[in-house]
This record gives structure tokens, C-alpha cells and sequence, in this order.
């Protein structure tokens, strides 16, 4: 289905875009793409404080973009173009400054996304798209979890009545070459390591398998990278890929996953960028931990990257990027991440 396509039915969900951490550039690219790619926008609203979207359009410049106030999300069809439409269902208790990190941005930040997972469970809204949060400024907040994912989870769970650990989801980082999930997220890489266990690594397979064949409408092929050098060369190097990730593997291809590895971390996402079409190729790489997933994908294109959580019963996507805070409030912050990213929400939702 076609952009085009998703956005032709005006009695289709609107989607919900929060605005990020107010002293981050969130608010900017949010405002930017209701500013520079109206027929896109369409169907999309802002969550979060009017007068802080308010700010972000005016240091846009010109052309001027008047803000909408929507008393409802369903009011977001109705928005004319090149005006940017705001739920405010966050409401702004103190001034937040560009680039400073503070409980108030924290908590502005986690009500919109609090708000938004709540209307896509309840069937309110088609997907959430998230511009850019401060982990630092959550902590502040008080808020107990240190992202994203781990606030939709919980979310989700709650929903579901049910606990944390038993929703589980994933991470996946997407661009036009590359697409990696990872089997642990936000910790110390001493933890991450612990965190590779065979129930993590099947979990992972088996919530990658089930989301991208959804989204390819065929079967997936994963590739699952090692966690030591040379995938530990036979076990001289350790013996996590012997005793750990290659039993997981077997699991999951028994239950008719197409998954294969482990192979060395250090080539198996070359041999995945891009493959499409090619016998030998992948349509994501499994990682281990953050950094390794991650630093390939954002290498090849941070521009056009998508994070997507995969395993919730919502759309949730959001740029690969963070809350720039040294270009926030320049009107210079590029949107081009989450574009991609609004254009992911549709096609998932779709």
C-alpha cells in the first residue's frame, strides 16, 4: 500500500506524534513536517504543550505556521495544511530552556508518550510516532524507566493486565540498507552480557519472525550475530555462541523460523545491507547488545533511520536520532528521520 494509499480515507485513525523533550529539537521537526510536507501530515496531530509547539514553529522562521488546537485526536483529519494541529493534553508547569536538561522537560516528555500508548491501546489512534526524549530528564522526572520501549512496555503490560516481563518487545533500527534487533537495550554492557541467555535470544528471534514477516509478507530471514570476536572461533574466544545463541537458533528453526548464525559480529551486517533479492542475504541481523547493532545501522544512514518496538499491540515508531540539545531552538534540526518514520507508522498501521 502507497503512502498515497493510507491517506486518502479521512475515516481512518488519525496517528499521534509526540513532541519529545521540550529543550530538545522534537518540537522543531515535529513542527517542521507539518510545515514542509503537508500532504504527508495529513491524519497526524502533535501531543504535548501548545505553547512549547508554538515556540518550536516560530523558530522555524518563515513561512509562518499558525497552530491548531484539536479538542479531540479524531479532529486531526479536519486540520487544514500548513498549520500545525496540537492535542494539548500536556500542559507545560514551568519554562523550559533550549538545551538544558530538567524534570520539567522529563515530565513533559513522558506524559505525551503516557497519553499517546494509551490512545493506541484503546483503539483511539492508528500508531504513535515519538520525537526525541532525555533519558536524563526522565530520570529527573522520576520517571522509572529509562526510554521509550521500556515506558510502552509497561504501558502495554498494564493494559494487557499483565506483567512486564511477560510483554516481552524488541528494538529494531531500520534504514534503506540495513535492519537490526537487538536482545537487550538500555543497560551496561556488563548486564547486556548477562542478558544473553537462550530465552532472551529465542524471544528475540521468535518477536523478529513474527513483526518483519508482517511487514515484508513473507517469511523473514534472520541473521544472528555472535557475541564474541569471530563468534567465539570454536570457543577459544568464549563459549556463548556454543553453549547459549546456536541452542537458541535450533530452537527457533524448529519451530520454522528461518534463522542462521551465529556468525562474526564484525561481517555479518555487511552481508545483510541491502540484500534483498540475494540468495545469501538477510532481512535483519539479530544483535546481541546496543552498541552492536546500533553503530552499523546509524553508520549507513542516520538520516532516513527508524527505531520501530516491535512485540506491542501498537504501531510505535520514532527517528534514530537523539534530542540534539546543541541544535535545538537554531531552526536548522533535520527532519528527515522522523519522516521515515511517520512513513513506517503508516505502512505498519496500514
Amino acid at each position: 500500500m502507497s503512502t498515497t494509499d493510507t491517506m486518502t480515507t479521512p475515516s481512518a485513525l488519525p496517528i499521534a506524534v509526540t513532541a519529545g523533550d521540550p529543550a530538545g529539537i522534537g518540537p522543531e521537526i515535529v513542527a517542521r513536517l507539518f510545515r514542509d510536507h503537508a500532504d504527508e501530515m495529513r491524519g497526524c496531530f502533535a501531543v504535548g504543550d501548545v505553547a512549547v509547539l508554538r515556540r518550536a514553529a516560530e523558530c522555524l522562521g518563515t513561512p509562518s505556521l499558525p497552530v491548531a488546537v484539536l479538542a479531540s485526536a479524531g479532529q486531526a483529519w479536519a486540520a487544514a495544511p500548513h498549520c500545525l494541529p496540537v492535542l494539548p493534553v500536556v500542559e507545560a508547569r514551568a519554562p523550559v530552556d533550549w538545551g538544558v536538561i530538567s524534570a520539567e522537560a522529563g515530565r513533559q516528555a513522558a506524559e505525551a508518550v503516557v497519553w499517546a500508548s494509551r490512545a493506541a491501546l484503546r483503539g483511539a489512534v492508528a500508531a504513535v510516532v515519538t520525537a526525541p526524549l532525555h533519558k536524563e530528564a526522565l530520570s529527573a522526572a522520576g520517571v522509572d524507566f529509562p526510554g521509550h520501549t521500556e515506558l510502552l512496555q509497561a504501558e502495554a503490560a498494564a493494559h494487557a493486565g499483565t506483567t512486564i516481563d511477560r510483554m516481552p518487545v524488541r528494538m529494531m533500527l531500520a534504514n534503506q540498507e540495513l535492519r537490526t534487533v537487538l536482545v537487550s537495550i538500555h543497560m551496561s554492557l556488563r548486564d547486556a552480557l548477562d542478558a544473553v541467555t537462550f530465552d532472551n535470544v529465542l524471544a528475540t528471534l521468535r518477536i523478529s519472525a513474527t513483526s518483519l514477516s508482517r511487514l515484508l509478507g513473507r517469511p523473514a530471514r534472520l541473521a544472528v550475530a555472535g557475541v564474541n570476536p569471530h563468534a567465539g572461533e570454536g570457543g577459544l574466544f568464549g563459549r556463548e555462541e556454543i553453549d547459549i545463541v546456536a541452542p537458541a537458533i535450533a530452537a527457533a528453526r524448529a519451530e520454522g523460523i528461518d534463522a542462521h548464525g551465529p556468525f562474526p559480529p564484525d561481517t555479518i551486517f555487511m552481508r545483510a545491507r541491502a540484500s534483498a533479492g540475494r540468495a545469501d542475504g538477510f532481512d535483519a541481523v539479530v544483535a546481541m547488545y546496543h552498541d552492536q547493532g546500533l553503530i552499523p545501522v546509524k553508520y549507513l544512514g542516520i538520516e532516513d533511520g527508524v527505531n520501530v518496538t516491535l512485540g506491542l499491540p501498537l504501531v510505535r515508531t520514532s527517528p534514530d536520532h537523539g534530542t540534539a540539545f546543541d541544535l535545538a531552538g537554531t531552526g536548522r534540526a533535520d527532519a528527515s528521520s522522523l519522516l521515515a518514520a511517520v512513513r513506517m507508522a503508516r505502512r505498519l498501521a496500514g
